[in-house]
């Protein structure tokens, strides 16, 4: 996986290349230099507002009996999010990352673990609902596109397919427990234990349908505010687009990401999403891919300081880890 995360990556990079010097690396240079501090600032901050919405749906979900302190979660997903965004692995990376850093903080593994992939469903759900909205500016802009019925197919097996997964966590459980146990059980003495406090973690949570239904309307809510990030970044370039068509745009993007979850960083896959979901909606290339860079730089500027604190955080507890160790050896 590794392996083909990194070819994945670069095979990306490479397009992303292509597509810059194809449409005139001058004028995509010309058009993020268009991009004022104080605006490239907004479009930081907005970000952050981003991570706290999102980061506030996985705390929602969370059990009443954990420790609950939204700003866990929220740091949680700011780490999820800049793995994502700034280090050369899948999103699947990305999730033990998050789930890694909550339990930095009081949070137990199984309900770091479980939570996540909950949230991941709620949060896929609402992705589903999102792509929904952008399909329907599409048609509503462009009716004769042939992105239309792929579109259509798309969100169709999407939806089963995350019902399924949804079955998968509930009603298969048993079977999966097997399973769970027989692989973990190669790595850890008390794997049967460990699985089952995951799928107990798992039906507790499921069990309260309220709470899962609020966590998914506050992330339709934080995709609803990614589109309004694309708005911004394209006013931000001085391209005169509607509202509703750079919503759509972000909307279209985001299942082109869902489809390619392997690779590493969207590398490619934004910059040629942004080109050709542009072009529909009357964006010249050189624009979209200036849209495409002033979101790279976004994701480093806010992402780089996140992972950072992480590592520092990662380091002060193995210190003491350390240190607890000796005391204890010195003592015998």
């Amino acid at each position: 996986m590794k392996r083909l995360s990194y070819l994945l990556a670069l095979a990306g990079v490479l397009l992303a290349s292509l597509l810059v010097s194809y449409f005139g690396f001058d004028n995509v240079v010309a058009a993020v230099g268009g991009v004022g501090w104080s605006q490239f600032g907004i479009i930081c901050i907005w970000q952050i507002v981003i991570f706290v919405i999102v980061g506030f749906a996985w705390h929602v979900i969370t059990p009443a009996s954990t420790l609950r302190r939204a700003w866990v979660m929220i740091w949680g997903r700011m780490v999820r999010d800049a793995s994502a965004n700034c280090l050369p692995f899948s999103q699947v990376g990305a999730f033990v990352f998050g789930a890694r850093a909550v339990t930095l903080h009081g949070v137990k593994w199984h309900t770091a673990a479980a939570t996540t992939v909950v949230d991941v469903t709620a949060e896929f759900l609402a992705q589903i609902a999102f792509v929904c909205i952008g399909l329907g500016v599409l048609l509503a802009r462009a009716p004769a596109s042939n992105l239309a019925v792929p579109l259509e197919a798309g969100i169709g097996v999407a939806v089963l397919a995350c019902f399924g997964f949804v079955w998968a966590q509930k009603g298969a459980a048993p079977v999966f427990a097997r399973i769970g146990r027989r692989i973990a059980g190669r790595w850890f003495g008390n794997a049967e234990e460990r699985v089952e406090v995951f799928q107990a973690e798992l039906s507790l949570i499921y069990s309260h349908t309220g709470k899962l239904a609020l966590g998914f309307f506050i992330h339709l809510i934080g995709w609803l505010c990614t589109g309004v990030s694309g708005w911004i970044t394209y006013q931000a370039l001085g391209v005169p687009i509607d509202f509703d068509d750079a919503m759509a745009i972000e909307a279209l993007l985001a299942a082109a990401a869902a489809i390619t979850f392997l690779v590493p960083v969207n590398a490619g896959v934004q910059e040629a999403g942004y080109a050709g979901l542009g072009a529909i909606f009357g964006v010249p290339a050189e624009l979209s891919l200036g849209v495409s860079l002033v979101r790279r730089g976004r994701d480093i500027v806010v992402g780089v300081p996140i992972l950072l604190l992480w590592q520092f955080v990662e380091m002060r507890r193995l210190r003491a880890s350390k240190r607890i160790a000796a005391e204890a050896a010195a003592r015998q």
